[in-house]
């Protein structure tokens, strides 16, 4: 009996002994708050005035109506048990990976979803909040975004397809419309305008995507003022190049999408173009930007300029993201005239893709540039063939009244089927109103563009007679090479061309070519013709494959 009374006193006290040691096992403390705090801007502004580039002279860094703190308020509680080292902790596994590689990790249980979310907001807040590093990227981040990737956590994850968007966190630009978050363009006007999901953030939702945030943008998609930095919009501020900052352009106007992935905010995110609007900050940033054939994605929920010429596209940074993210949104649209259906599989045709015997038009003035020459070179030892062509810089009469009169029908319609009823604007006149009564804060760079709008008088009838002109004059451009050479892509440097690609309705792919002896960007941009995306992106690939150009910007890494 004493001995059975020894054993269930030895294993009671063993009990208590763990009960006592699990007591004192240390609880993981709060995390402070991290605080942005605006600052005296003039000293940096006055160095931007000493840059050759006009566009680069700022006149304001951060927003007058935007306290950056805001962004992150909601989700602060999010991070109360987020250290810097579990940032450390998964930095190595998630900077500069692409898709496939974080699915993999999360279906090998080395983290979660919400892991990957609160690590992007993490960081979004240590440099946002830091006015010597801040970008100025994000106009605002998704209240309920961890809340929804727990819900992800909660599903089987050995069936995850990793060439998906399942639980990636995306970035939007901020003319795209978000439930839960506002669609400004960068726009006081519209900076409480509450919209529905547009169709290509419900077609990324259905597949589980998380929509992380909105990003910064040339304020109405760069139509507003004349000769006015890019990047800049009264709501966000002044979206500013990871790779060279307050020094180099972030591109415009999808700015905000392009820094945001380039500094690797979030996995990817989605940009607009009109004419130059994805290749440029793509370009600019170090990226891929795909400008897809006018129809391929739909444009329903966007604020537009024209829908003659916009089109929503992926900014990403390496070619399979890029072409997992056009998969995500791809679908017909009823409500988008110019919406097409498409069965291609853009991730399978990646696969397996070659540069030999693949046949490029090589612009022969382009040549003179050392990076250009540079690309061509790889490409011919990789057994492209190389044809140099010439092109002639033939004029695009009546290309900015396409733009003029597109918007003045445009914007109405858009407010009226997809803005929320407090917005008091109605009509590019009432924008134009809206805006004098109080130009420092609304409009600092003026509104050139807008007043000019409303003095464009080309009729219904000249605007047709403009665009079918221009269609023709833009694609015989192309059409001459590549017909005559049977080319694969006509090949150019960022947004060279974008102009003539976007009123011939032709597809363009930016891929990082390399960087000038300042560090600044530049991309090697793939025109072909309409609804070649899939080949594209099979070239793009393989170029990426024997250049392997992109580096993270350095202060980003």
């Amino acid at each position: 009996m004493e001995k059975v009374l020894s054993i269930i006193s030895i294993a009671f006290l063993i009990l208590v002994s763990c009960k006592e040691e699990k007591k004192v096992i240390p609880q993981k403390e709060v995390q402070p708050k991290i605080v942005w705090q605006s600052y005296d801007e003039k000293e940096d502004l006055a160095a931007t005035q000493q840059l050759e580039q006009d566009r680069m002279h700022l006149k304001l860094v951060n927003s007058k109506v935007l306290d950056k703190n805001t962004i992150w308020q909601n989700l602060e509680s999010e991070l109360d048990y987020f250290s810097e080292d579990d940032y450390n902790r998964l930095k190595e596994l998630i900077i500069e990976q692409d898709i496939p590689t974080i699915q993999q990790h999360i279906k090998d249980d080395t983290f979660s979803y919400e892991e990957l979310v609160k690590f992007y907001i993490y960081r979004i807040r240590k440099y946002e909040s830091d006015n010597s590093l801040s970008l100025n990227s994000v106009i605002s981040l998704n209240p309920k975004v961890v809340e929804q990737a727990r819900v992800l956590d909660k599903k089987d994850k050995s069936t995850i397809d990793i060439y998906s968007v399942h639980g990636m966190p995306i970035m939007l630009k901020d003319n795209i419309g978000t439930a839960h978050m506002y669609t400004t363009a960068g726009a006081i006007a519209l900076q409480e305008n509450k919209t529905a999901d547009a169709f290509i953030t419900k077609k990324l939702i259905a597949q589980d995507a998380l929509i992380i945030g909105k990003a910064n943008l040339s304020e109405w998609a760069y139509f507003l003022c004349n000769g006015c930095p890019v990047g800049y919009s009264a709501v966000g501020g002044q979206t500013l190049n990871p790779y060279g900052r307050m020094i180099f352009e972030s591109g415009g106007s999808s700015s905000g999408s392009g820094a945001t992935v380039a500094a690797n905010f979030c996995v990817a995110a989605v940009g607009t173009e009109t004419s130059g609007s994805i290749l440029s900050p793509s370009s600019q940033n170090s990226l891929v930007g795909l400008k897809p054939t006018i129809g391929v994605l739909s444009r329903s929920g966007i604020v537009p300029i024209s829908s003659t010429l916009d089109t929503p596209g992926p900014m990403t940074k390496n070619i399979v993201d890029n072409a997992i993210l056009l998969q995500a949104m791809i679908g017909k649209d009823s409500n988008d005239s110019a919406s097409v259906p498409t069965t291609v599989d853009y991730i399978s045709a990646i696969k397996n893709a070659a540069i030999k015997e693949k046949r490029f038009g090589v612009i022969k003035a382009l040549l003179e540039d050392s990076i250009y020459a540079r690309a061509v070179n790889k490409i011919k030892k990789a057994g492209g063939e190389i044809i140099e062509i010439t092109v002639a810089q033939t004029p695009l009469p009546g290309f900015l009244s396409i733009l003029n009169i597109d918007m003045k029908h445009d914007l109405p319609a858009y407010i009226d089927a997809y803005a929320s009823a407090n917005i008091t604007i109605k009509t590019i006149e009432d924008a134009i109103a809206f805006n004098q009564k109080d130009t420092l804060v609304r409009i600092p760079y003026g509104q050139g563009i807008f007043e000019g709008i409303i003095s464009d008088t080309t009729t219904t009838k000249g605007l047709e007679k403009i665009k079918n002109n221009l269609k023709t004059v833009a694609s015989n451009y192309f059409d001459t090479h590549l017909d005559a050479h049977n080319l694969d892509a006509v090949l150019s440097i960022n947004n060279y061309h974008a102009g003539y690609a976007a009123v011939a309705k032709y597809p363009a792919l930016t891929v990082p070519m390399g960087y000038n002896d300042k560090g600044e960007p530049k991309g090697l941009t793939f025109i072909a013709k309409p609804f070649s995306e899939d080949k594209l992106l099979q070239l793009g690939s393989a170029y990426e494959q024997v250049s392997k150009e992109r580096k993270a910007p350095e202060n980003y890494n």
